[in-house]
């Protein structure tokens, strides 16, 4: 029997590109969607599509039980891949920006995770994986509501991660830096809703930095990789026998690791500060 995973965030980016290289390595991939139109177009494609939208607990207990009579109650492997960003200085953005965004980047991935394990723990194996960032363990400037979401996932991940060491199950923190998606584009429209930023005292800041880089075509990042160097390494997760519990992606995510072991804190926070 194939193995099968559950992937969520499967529109564009990351997930897209996970379903379809795992589906080429034999997987039976759940490629969920937020949109029920995005999910008509990978059932269009072939693939199996459930609608899970994290900031909607009845999707979630719908589409995994969806997922799990498909299967016969099984699965095999969990991919928590959705998230979106709200760009903005932390002094500018709302307390309803930061729960509209957790909603989604923690407490969603946390209801599927809790509802997957006890079918996980049933059947005597499974692997959970989690995509934070590099801005899991390191802050960059205008981020704050993201590098705070991903640090709390990184959090929940990582305690998870001890309490399972008394089970068959393996949970796992893949770690990306810059991946060619939709992602900056898709978070205009939250900078929008809910950042007045000609009223900021930075204003003159977001004018000649953010919307820059919010607006601009500039092309790739420096450093920056397709999301099949994201997909490599979730292949990896699952597939090694004994998998490590972090795997980082592309050149910034190495170097700020390594950077953040050595460094005293105020010179890290002068390289952040530029970037």
């Amino acid at each position: 029997m194939r193995k099968s995973i559950l992937i969520t965030g499967c529109s564009s980016g990351i997930g897209r590109d996970a379903a379809l290289g795992l589906q080429r390595r034999g997987w039976r991939v759940f490629a969920s969607c937020r949109k029920e139109v995005d999910c008509q177009t990978l059932r269009d494609e072939g693939f199996e599509s459930p609608r899970i939208d994290y900031a909607d607990p009845e999707s979630i207990k719908t589409g995994l039980a969806e997922v799990l009579q498909a299967t016969g109650g099984t699965l095999d492997a969990l991919f928590n891949n959705g998230a979106f960003a709200t760009p903005g200085a932390v002094e500018d953005l709302p307390r309803e920006a930061l729960v509209e965004l957790f909603q989604t980047n923690v407490f969603g991935v946390h209801d599927l995770t809790r509802q997957v394990i006890p079918v996980m723990r049933a059947q005597g194996h499974g692997r959970i994986v989690n995509c934070s960032s590099v801005l899991g363990f390191v802050a960059a400037p205008w981020r704050g509501a993201y590098n705070a979401s991903k640090h709390a996932l990184e959090g929940l991940t990582d305690t998870l991660r001890i309490e399972m060491r008394d089970t068959p199950l393996k949970i796992i923190t893949i770690e990306p830096g810059p991946v060619t998606s939709q992602f900056r584009k898709n978070s205009a429209a939250h900078f929008e809703r809910w950042v007045d930023w000609e009223a900021s005292p930075r204003a003159e800041q977001y004018r000649t930095r953010l919307l820059k880089r919010l607006y601009d075509e500039n092309g790739p990042a420096r450093f920056e990789l397709p999301p099949s160097a994201v997909t490599e390494k979730l292949w990896r997760a699952l597939e090694d026998p004994a998998p490590r519990a972090r795997y980082y992606v592309t050149t910034p995510t190495y170097a700020m690791g390594a950077l953040k072991r050595l460094l005293p804190t105020a010179w890290l926070d002068w390289i952040l500060a530029k970037g």
